[in-house]
């Protein structure tokens, strides 16, 4: 079904950009780079797959059993992305909020061209039907003039709902918390610009220069896209394994070392960032033991810290091993949303975080990632991110924190503010 062909990257780092530069001229793109992150569930520094052959693009609805059809009739390589909105799929749930960028609920698609890069090795696998273009494409792609000349226009970015606002909600949520009726909500907020043209390649770059996440993806769907830059694993599947890693608990990074070293020690010890993570990292044993063999859920680690260039993180490792009955789909669905988004316990936060937000999430707090043909995937959580849909020239970007019984409204705005940094310095 597909020629592979390899090849000898001298060398990776400009060949990337290089890649991605050139990928521009097809309807449907996934770049999917690690920025040399690596660790023991690492498969790939980067990937990208362009030109649709087939694809699956729908709304919620029966939108997993038309996944699961999808992947196992193909048993190719699909890559796309699942909204938060899947959510009304699992439970009886609905997304009634304001939506600016009207995403599809699901898009996948299976690529012709493929381009799969480990260390300075590359392999190529295109479809049949175009592997007489490989030799072309590479060519094209080495010799490839990087244009540094793009003017990055600014746009006028306003906050959907103002820190008084913010406040009053996070009380309300809290009330919520001290009646018992949920432990922890990942409550969000959006920030939009209307009327605004953006390069998204071009913003793309500079985000991924400021943050190099392990997680970073370029999609494009036609007229829309995802520029993210997400430090966070939703969940992997390596034969009978399945990984989760969770993120909860943010510190800010400082310039001076020592500042910097204390800031990572007191988020070490903050029971509030502590509490967070324990919870979530239970609600995800739960989710995945849905699926798993008897007794092969395990924490690999809890609340490990791992510092980016914006922002330290509290992580845990989450692992399983899949009863032979459940289908690759069925562990996803079981598991969706992520924790870390959502909540615990998770259909109670579902259902009060939506009444408390005002914006529809869409692809945001989803994910993104890709089948293999084995029936094995990696998808990351979407946050840290951009959506620009070019057609409505809506841009839009949210930003969240988990509210739990310690939380200070004040302390959590400010963590909002952190978070949304990047994005910001990126369309200003």
């Amino acid at each position: 079904m597909r020629t592979s062909i390899y090849k000898t990257i001298i060398n990776p780092l400009q060949f990337k950009q290089k890649i991605i530069s050139w990928a521009q001229q097809f309807r449907e793109i996934t770049f999917l780079d690690s920025n040399s992150f690596f660790n023991e569930y690492s498969s790939f520094d980067c990937i990208l797959a362009v030109d649709a052959f087939t694809s699956l693009k729908t709304d919620y609805h029966n939108a997993f059993e038309d996944l699961k059809q999808y992947q196992q009739t193909t048993k190719d390589w699909l890559f796309g992305y699942l909204s938060y909105d899947l959510k009304n799929d699992v439970e009886y749930l609905q997304s009634n909020n304001f939506d600016g960028l009207n995403f599809p609920d699901l898009f996948f698609f299976q690529p012709k061209k493929i381009f799969l890069l480990k260390g300075n090795q590359l392999e190529i696998q295109y479809l049949n039907m175009c592997d007489d273009e490989v030799e072309v494409d590479f060519d094209e792609i080495i010799n490839f003039e990087i244009n540094n000349d793009v003017i990055s226009t600014a746009v006028e970015v306003k906050q959907r709902i103002s820190k008084q606002n913010y406040i009053e909600k996070v009380n309300k949520l809290l009330e919520h918390i001290h009646h018992g009726d949920l432990y922890e909500a990942n409550f969000c907020m959006e920030f939009f610009a209307e009327k605004a043209t953006i390069d998204p390649l071009t913003k793309f770059l500079k985000l991924n220069s400021i943050s190099q996440a392990p997680f970073t993806v370029f999609l494009k769907n036609n007229k829309q896209f995802l520029l993210s830059a997400s430090p966070e694993r939703y969940l992997k599947k390596e034969e009978e394994k399945l990984i989760s890693q969770p993120i909860k608990g943010t510190a800010k990074r400082y310039l001076d070392s020592i500042e910097d070293e204390k800031a990572k020690n007191d988020l070490v010890q903050d029971p509030k960032e502590r509490a967070e993570n324990i919870m979530i990292t239970d609600l995800v044993r739960n989710d995945l033991s849905r699926t798993a063999q008897k007794a092969t859920v395990e924490v690999k680690e809890l609340c490990g810290i791992y510092s980016f260039l914006q922002v330290h993180q509290m992580i845990s490792t989450i692992t399983s091993k899949i009863d032979t009955q459940y289908a690759a789909v069925d562990t996803i669905k079981t598991t969706f949303p992520m924790g870390s988004m959502t909540g615990a316990p998770k259909y109670a936060a579902m259902k009060i975080i939506e009444e408390l937000e005002e914006t529809k999430r869409g692809l945001y707090s989803g994910a993104v990632g890709y089948f293999t043909p084995n029936g094995d995937f990696d998808f990351n959580v979407v946050i840290r991110s951009i959506l620009y849909n070019q057609e409505n020239k809506y841009v839009s970007f949210s930003v969240g924190s988990a509210i739990t019984s310690l939380s200070i409204p004040d302390n959590e705005y400010e963590e909002c503010l952190l978070k949304a940094k990047a994005m910001l310095e990126v369309l200003q």
